[in-house]
């Protein structure tokens, strides 16, 4: 539950502390490492690899180790404090460095994300943009869910006058395999309040995350 008393309806969770210093959680199920390992191990069996080999015999730990690692986030506290000054212009964070993972292929989707909003009574520590963004994007997803999460959660937190997200990113099932295009970005956005409603900040939000491409 949310400092607001609201819930950011998504994977997330949060634990109250000293009122304005929630914890946020990934809340997702133990992970069963052996059972993983054993599953890793046998998919690079039945794709014809040989674990006998010196070079691969590991290969099932690392491989399980390393899917933990990309759908799993660190928690972190959503520290925010008051907007004693009243500001009320746009706070934007840009080029937070973002990795995760397609749900479709279980193959990495790597890029950028610019975050950003519009002040109400509470401000957000800078930091918190790039431990929120990393939080959503470690698990199995597309990239319009994983844009729209983080939007939510910074709207149910804060209760700001506006939010916005824009993530681009390339993805390694397109660049990779099927089409094989490596040059193809994906672009994908999600404003709520000002920032959608109103046509001079939803200009300016999308003016500045365009500078940095």
């Amino acid at each position: 539950m949310s400092r607001n008393g609201r819930s950011p309806g998504r994977a997330p969770g949060l634990l109250e502390r000293n009122g304005f210093r929630p914890v946020v959680t990934n809340n997702r199920p133990a992970v069963d490492l052996a059972a993983a390992e054993q599953a890793a191990g046998l998919l690079l069996n039945a794709l014809g690899l040989d674990l006998a080999d010196e070079n691969l015999a590991e290969t099932p730990r690392r491989m399980a180790h390393a899917l933990i690692e990309m759908t799993n986030g660190p928690n972190f506290e959503l520290t925010t404090f008051p907007n004693d000054e009243g500001y009320d212009e746009l706070v934007l964070v840009q080029n937070i460095a973002m990795q995760s993972v397609c749900e479709h292929h279980m193959l990495p989707f790597v890029g950028v994300a610019h975050v950003g909003y519009l002040p109400g009574s509470r401000i957000l520590g800078l930091s918190k943009f790039a431990r929120m963004v990393e939080l959503h994007a470690r698990r199995p997803q597309t990239q319009e869910r994983l844009t729209k999460r983080i939007a939510d959660h910074l709207q149910a937190e804060l209760d700001p006058k506006g939010v916005g997200v824009v993530i681009e990113a390339e993805h390694t099932c397109m660049s990779l395999r099927g089409a094989r295009n490596p040059r193809a970005r994906t672009t994908t956005s999600a404003m709520f309040g000002r920032l959608r409603d109103e046509p001079r900040s939803r200009a300016e939000f999308l003016a500045l995350t365009r500078s940095q491409r």
